[in-house]
Protein backbone atom coordinates (compact mmCIF):
# COMPACT_ATOMS: atom_id res chain seq x y z
CA UNK A 1 0.00 0.00 0.00
CA UNK A 2 1.51 3.69 -0.78
CA UNK A 3 1.83 6.12 1.54
CA UNK A 4 -0.77 8.15 -0.02
CA UNK A 5 -3.36 5.46 0.07
CA UNK A 6 -2.49 5.16 3.86
CA UNK A 7 -2.84 8.87 4.42
CA UNK A 8 -6.36 8.81 2.80
CA UNK A 9 -7.24 5.95 4.63
CA UNK A 10 -6.51 7.20 7.73
CA UNK A 11 -8.36 10.63 6.93
CA UNK A 12 -11.33 8.83 5.83
CA UNK A 13 -11.52 7.19 8.99
CA UNK A 14 -11.32 10.48 11.20
CA UNK A 15 -13.77 12.10 9.17
CA UNK A 16 -16.28 9.07 9.68
CA UNK A 17 -15.84 9.07 13.53
CA UNK A 18 -16.27 12.67 13.42
CA UNK A 19 -19.64 12.88 11.76
CA UNK A 20 -20.54 9.67 13.98
CA UNK A 21 -19.64 11.97 17.29
CA UNK A 22 -21.80 14.56 15.48
CA UNK A 23 -24.59 12.64 15.01
CA UNK A 24 -24.69 11.17 18.65
CA UNK A 25 -24.14 14.91 20.24
CA UNK A 26 -27.33 15.42 17.95
CA UNK A 27 -28.70 12.55 19.77
CA UNK A 28 -27.87 13.56 23.05
CA UNK A 29 -28.82 17.03 22.60
CA UNK A 30 -33.15 15.72 21.32
CA UNK A 31 -33.03 12.89 24.46
CA UNK A 32 -32.24 15.91 26.57
CA UNK A 33 -34.70 18.01 25.03
CA UNK A 34 -36.98 15.22 25.77
CA UNK A 35 -36.57 14.08 29.47
CA UNK A 36 -36.45 17.98 30.27
CA UNK A 37 -39.70 18.24 28.12
CA UNK A 38 -41.13 14.73 30.30
CA UNK A 39 -40.13 16.69 33.50
CA UNK A 40 -41.68 19.97 32.74
CA UNK A 41 -44.70 17.93 31.83
CA UNK A 42 -44.98 16.20 34.86
CA UNK A 43 -44.12 18.77 37.18
CA UNK A 44 -47.08 20.81 35.89
CA UNK A 45 -49.23 18.08 35.87
CA UNK A 46 -48.46 17.65 39.38
CA UNK A 47 -49.36 20.84 40.40
CA UNK A 48 -52.20 20.81 38.38
CA UNK A 49 -53.25 17.62 40.65
CA UNK A 50 -52.66 19.53 43.35
CA UNK A 51 -53.87 22.45 42.65
CA UNK A 52 -57.05 21.07 41.89
CA UNK A 53 -57.12 18.51 45.38
CA UNK A 54 -56.80 22.22 47.34
CA UNK A 55 -59.90 23.13 44.95
CA UNK A 56 -61.50 19.80 45.72
CA UNK A 57 -60.64 20.94 49.66
CA UNK A 58 -61.26 24.69 49.92
CA UNK A 59 -64.91 23.68 47.61
CA UNK A 60 -68.05 23.71 50.57
CA UNK A 61 -70.05 19.94 50.95
CA UNK A 62 -73.16 19.16 49.97
CA UNK A 63 -74.81 20.51 53.26
CA UNK A 64 -72.78 23.36 53.37
CA UNK A 65 -74.11 24.31 50.33
CA UNK A 66 -77.68 23.50 51.60
CA UNK A 67 -77.03 25.66 54.28
CA UNK A 68 -76.08 28.37 52.48
CA UNK A 69 -78.86 28.06 49.34
CA UNK A 70 -80.34 31.80 48.97
CA UNK A 71 -83.63 30.21 47.41
CA UNK A 72 -85.59 27.75 50.06
CA UNK A 73 -87.65 25.11 48.78
CA UNK A 74 -89.79 24.47 51.69
CA UNK A 75 -92.91 22.08 52.23
CA UNK A 76 -96.27 22.29 51.88
CA UNK A 77 -98.02 22.89 55.19
CA UNK A 78 -95.62 25.26 56.56
CA UNK A 79 -94.70 28.68 57.04
CA UNK A 80 -92.79 31.83 57.96
CA UNK A 81 -89.46 31.99 56.99
CA UNK A 82 -88.25 29.40 54.76
CA UNK A 83 -90.96 27.79 55.60
CA UNK A 84 -89.48 26.68 59.01
CA UNK A 85 -92.72 27.08 61.14
CA UNK A 86 -93.88 23.55 61.27
CA UNK A 87 -97.51 23.46 62.79
CA UNK A 88 -99.50 20.23 63.45
CA UNK A 89 -103.31 20.15 64.56
CA UNK A 90 -106.16 21.90 64.97
CA UNK A 91 -107.03 25.45 64.26
CA UNK A 92 -109.28 25.47 67.37
CA UNK A 93 -106.51 24.38 69.63
CA UNK A 94 -105.58 26.99 72.31
CA UNK A 95 -102.37 25.92 72.74
CA UNK A 96 -98.95 24.74 71.23
CA UNK A 97 -96.49 22.22 72.31
CA UNK A 98 -92.99 22.91 71.38
CA UNK A 99 -90.89 19.75 70.14
CA UNK A 100 -86.97 19.82 69.92
CA UNK A 101 -85.84 16.49 68.41
CA UNK A 102 -82.95 15.71 66.59
CA UNK A 103 -83.59 12.39 64.10
CA UNK A 104 -80.75 10.26 65.45
CA UNK A 105 -81.16 11.25 68.89
CA UNK A 106 -81.93 8.02 71.49
CA UNK A 107 -83.76 9.65 74.25
CA UNK A 108 -86.39 11.06 71.91
CA UNK A 109 -86.35 7.66 70.23
CA UNK A 110 -87.60 6.35 73.80
CA UNK A 111 -90.13 9.33 73.88
CA UNK A 112 -91.71 8.58 70.77
CA UNK A 113 -91.89 5.16 71.23
CA UNK A 114 -93.23 5.69 75.14
CA UNK A 115 -95.10 9.26 74.98
CA UNK A 116 -95.35 9.71 71.01
CA UNK A 117 -98.86 7.98 70.47
CA UNK A 118 -100.23 10.14 73.53
CA UNK A 119 -98.89 13.38 71.64
CA UNK A 120 -101.12 11.98 68.68
CA UNK A 121 -104.30 11.26 70.38
CA UNK A 122 -103.87 14.96 72.15
CA UNK A 123 -103.39 16.52 68.98
CA UNK A 124 -106.28 14.29 67.12
CA UNK A 125 -108.71 15.42 70.06
CA UNK A 126 -107.30 19.54 69.98
CA UNK A 127 -106.23 19.63 73.35
CA UNK A 128 -103.16 21.73 71.95
CA UNK A 129 -101.30 21.37 68.71
CA UNK A 130 -97.82 20.78 68.14
CA UNK A 131 -94.47 22.94 66.68
CA UNK A 132 -92.16 20.70 65.55
CA UNK A 133 -88.15 22.00 65.60
CA UNK A 134 -85.74 19.59 64.17
CA UNK A 135 -82.04 19.36 65.00
CA UNK A 136 -78.83 18.05 63.22
CA UNK A 137 -76.24 18.45 65.70
CA UNK A 138 -75.98 15.06 65.92
CA UNK A 139 -74.52 14.40 62.86
CA UNK A 140 -71.57 17.18 63.93
CA UNK A 141 -70.85 15.13 67.36
CA UNK A 142 -71.01 11.51 65.92
CA UNK A 143 -70.32 12.30 62.67
CA UNK A 144 -72.10 11.28 59.61
CA UNK A 145 -74.93 13.00 57.92
CA UNK A 146 -78.32 10.74 59.07
CA UNK A 147 -80.09 13.52 60.93
CA UNK A 148 -79.79 16.06 58.27
CA UNK A 149 -80.98 13.53 56.13
CA UNK A 150 -83.79 12.22 57.61
CA UNK A 151 -84.94 16.05 58.24
CA UNK A 152 -85.11 16.25 54.87
CA UNK A 153 -87.13 13.10 54.37
CA UNK A 154 -89.07 14.53 57.14
CA UNK A 155 -90.15 17.69 54.66
CA UNK A 156 -90.45 15.31 52.03
CA UNK A 157 -93.75 13.55 53.97
CA UNK A 158 -94.69 17.10 55.20
CA UNK A 159 -95.24 18.15 51.70
CA UNK A 160 -97.57 15.14 50.92
CA UNK A 161 -99.86 15.91 54.57
CA UNK A 162 -99.44 16.74 57.95
CA UNK A 163 -100.49 13.18 58.91
CA UNK A 164 -97.81 11.50 57.03
CA UNK A 165 -95.30 14.07 58.78
CA UNK A 166 -96.21 12.78 62.16
CA UNK A 167 -96.58 9.06 61.27
CA UNK A 168 -93.54 9.07 59.25
CA UNK A 169 -91.69 10.64 62.42
CA UNK A 170 -93.13 8.03 64.75
CA UNK A 171 -91.89 5.24 62.09
CA UNK A 172 -88.43 6.50 61.87
CA UNK A 173 -88.39 6.77 65.73
CA UNK A 174 -89.91 2.89 66.45
CA UNK A 175 -87.87 0.46 68.18
CA UNK A 176 -87.63 -1.38 64.29
CA UNK A 177 -86.12 1.07 62.36
CA UNK A 178 -84.27 3.41 64.68
CA UNK A 179 -80.68 2.98 64.68
CA UNK A 180 -77.93 3.26 67.22
CA UNK A 181 -77.05 6.79 67.83
CA UNK A 182 -73.61 5.54 66.26
CA UNK A 183 -75.09 3.97 63.16
CA UNK A 184 -75.60 6.83 60.72
CA UNK A 185 -78.11 4.36 58.82
CA UNK A 186 -80.48 7.28 58.17
CA UNK A 187 -78.25 8.99 55.78
CA UNK A 188 -78.82 6.26 53.33
CA UNK A 189 -82.36 7.65 50.99
CA UNK A 190 -83.06 3.36 50.45
CA UNK A 191 -83.43 2.84 54.22
CA UNK A 192 -85.48 6.16 54.45
CA UNK A 193 -87.72 5.53 51.98
CA UNK A 194 -87.82 1.40 53.42
CA UNK A 195 -89.20 3.46 56.68
CA UNK A 196 -91.79 5.47 54.76
CA UNK A 197 -93.53 2.17 52.88
CA UNK A 198 -94.85 1.32 56.12
CA UNK A 199 -96.64 4.66 56.40
CA UNK A 200 -100.09 4.62 54.62
CA UNK A 201 -99.69 7.72 52.58
CA UNK A 202 -96.03 7.31 51.64
CA UNK A 203 -96.20 3.77 50.83
CA UNK A 204 -94.95 3.53 47.15
CA UNK A 205 -95.35 7.18 47.09
CA UNK A 206 -93.13 8.01 43.85
CA UNK A 207 -93.16 11.92 44.82
CA UNK A 208 -92.31 11.24 48.10
CA UNK A 209 -89.14 8.89 46.86
CA UNK A 210 -88.07 11.02 44.35
CA UNK A 211 -87.86 14.17 46.71
CA UNK A 212 -85.70 12.24 49.12
CA UNK A 213 -83.57 10.93 46.29
CA UNK A 214 -83.56 14.43 44.84
CA UNK A 215 -82.80 16.16 48.23
CA UNK A 216 -86.04 18.42 47.43
CA UNK A 217 -85.76 19.53 50.95
CA UNK A 218 -81.97 19.47 51.71
CA UNK A 219 -82.45 23.15 51.97
CA UNK A 220 -84.73 23.58 53.96
CA UNK A 221 -83.38 20.88 56.45
CA UNK A 222 -80.54 23.52 57.17
CA UNK A 223 -82.71 26.09 57.51
CA UNK A 224 -84.28 24.26 60.18
CA UNK A 225 -81.47 22.80 61.68
CA UNK A 226 -80.54 26.58 61.97
CA UNK A 227 -83.84 27.53 63.65
CA UNK A 228 -82.78 24.64 66.46
CA UNK A 229 -79.14 26.13 66.80
CA UNK A 230 -80.80 29.90 67.44
CA UNK A 231 -83.21 28.77 69.99
CA UNK A 232 -81.05 28.40 72.57
CA UNK A 233 -82.38 24.48 73.91
CA UNK A 234 -79.20 22.74 74.55
CA UNK A 235 -80.60 19.09 74.29
CA UNK A 236 -82.98 16.71 72.84
CA UNK A 237 -86.00 15.64 73.22
CA UNK A 238 -87.23 19.09 75.05
CA UNK A 239 -90.68 20.09 75.33
CA UNK A 240 -92.00 23.47 76.08
CA UNK A 241 -95.52 25.58 76.45
CA UNK A 242 -95.92 28.93 76.75
CA UNK A 243 -91.77 29.50 76.41
CA UNK A 244 -92.12 27.25 79.54
CA UNK A 245 -90.19 24.01 79.15
CA UNK A 246 -92.45 20.78 80.33
CA UNK A 247 -90.61 18.43 82.61
CA UNK A 248 -91.75 15.30 84.48
CA UNK A 249 -90.62 13.43 87.35
CA UNK A 250 -89.00 16.10 89.37
CA UNK A 251 -86.28 16.25 87.47
CA UNK A 252 -85.44 19.04 84.22
CA UNK A 253 -85.62 16.61 81.57
CA UNK A 254 -88.56 15.56 79.18
CA UNK A 255 -91.44 13.04 80.64
CA UNK A 256 -90.51 10.11 79.34
CA UNK A 257 -93.56 8.20 80.67
CA UNK A 258 -97.01 8.42 80.08
CA UNK A 259 -98.09 9.35 83.70
CA UNK A 260 -95.44 11.82 83.89
CA UNK A 261 -96.24 13.35 80.32
CA UNK A 262 -99.88 14.05 80.93
CA UNK A 263 -99.52 14.89 84.29
CA UNK A 264 -96.72 17.62 83.05
CA UNK A 265 -98.90 18.25 80.14
CA UNK A 266 -101.99 18.68 82.49
CA UNK A 267 -100.13 21.62 84.64
CA UNK A 268 -98.94 23.30 81.04
CA UNK A 269 -102.40 23.49 79.86
CA UNK A 270 -103.56 25.23 83.13
CA UNK A 271 -100.37 27.56 82.80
Amino acid sequence: MSKRNNQANKAAARERLRAERERQAKKDKVRKQVVVAVSVVGVLALAGVASYGVMQLNKPGHWEAAADAKNVTAPKNTSGTNGTTVVVGKSTAKKTLELYEDSRCPICAQFEQTVGETVHKDVDAGKYKVKYIGATFIDNSDSGEGSKNALSALGAALNVSPQAFLDYKYALYSAKYHPEETADKFAKDSYLIEVANTVDELKDNKAFQKDVNDGTYDNWAMKMSETFDKSGVQGTPTLKMDGKTVTGGGSDNAPMTVADFNTAITKALKG
